[in-house]
């Protein structure tokens, strides 16, 4: 039995890969060889998840890129192994990616991997969402597994230019948390939010994402929203604020 974070081999690539990427599919290859080996060593991916890279994180990635305009700004919030931010990267480079990632280990390795891939296209950015509202001007967000829908409305809308669109890959829930935190997305002014489905006949299940435009500007809300960790993480912080005093 390998040991925990051993290195594995990087699983082939499917057939559904080469009309998701295209003549970009030989970097995509680079880049799940990447996430198999350093990305285990690294602590951002399972040592399990490796043999389903491609079918569970990769393509659900690559499918979503038709939902982006030519040659805009997207910003991936929370960019962790670079899912989708890098793979978007890959599969479009007429957009041009910022990885914006807090935990110091993971930008590292992002630019590490970026370089290695020759992506001109990617800039990797060490702060949280909260840290960029007012220098980081974007015309699309994208993100998944970060937080839930308000929550993650809240940290990403303050990111967008005017007329700009929140894309978040929300798969099965997509429609639940839409519904659940209509009050919130309500509170950052969003004007238009819709549920679609990318990568039939490829991706199974299709990736479903959760598409918000804000009236304007979004507000900056300093405070976490809705339900989820980062609420009952505030929730204990006041708690604890309040028996200090």
């Amino acid at each position: 039995m390998e040991p925990e974070g051993a290195a594995s081999p990087a699983p082939p690539a499917p057939p559904a890969a080469e009309p998701l990427f295209g003549d970009r599919l030989a970097v995509a290859e680079a880049y799940v060889a990447h996430l198999a080996d350093t990305g285990v060593s690294h602590g951002l991916i399972g040592p399990r998840e490796v043999p389903r890279l491609w079918d569970r994180h990769v393509l659900n990635c690559a499918a979503i890129h038709p939902a982006f305009p030519e040659s805009i700004r997207v910003a991936d919030v929370g960019a962790g192994a670079g899912l989708p931010g890098m793979v978007l990267a890959i599969a479009r480079p007429d957009l041009r990616l910022v990885l914006v990632e807090p935990l110091e280990r993971r930008t590292r390795w992002l630019e590490q991997v970026a370089d290695d891939l020759g992506l001109t296209n990617v800039e990797v950015r060490r702060a949280k969402a909260e840290q960029l509202w007012g220098s980081l001007d974007a015309d699309a967000t994208t993100s998944r597994a970060v937080a839930r829908l308000g929550e993650l409305a809240r940290l990403s809308l303050p990111l967008l230019r005017p007329g700009g669109m929140m894309v978040a890959l929300k798969g099965e829930r997509a429609s639940i948390e839409l519904t659940e935190d209509a009050s919130v997305l309500e509170r950052l002014r969003v004007a238009d939010s819709s549920v679609a489905t990318y990568g039939e006949g490829l991706v199974d299940p299709p990736s479903r994402v959760v598409v918000l435009h804000v009236d304007g500007t979004a507000p900056r809300l300093r405070t976490p929203v809705g339900a989820g960790p980062a609420q009952s993480a505030e929730k204990k912080r006041a708690k604890r604020r309040q028996r200090r005093q």
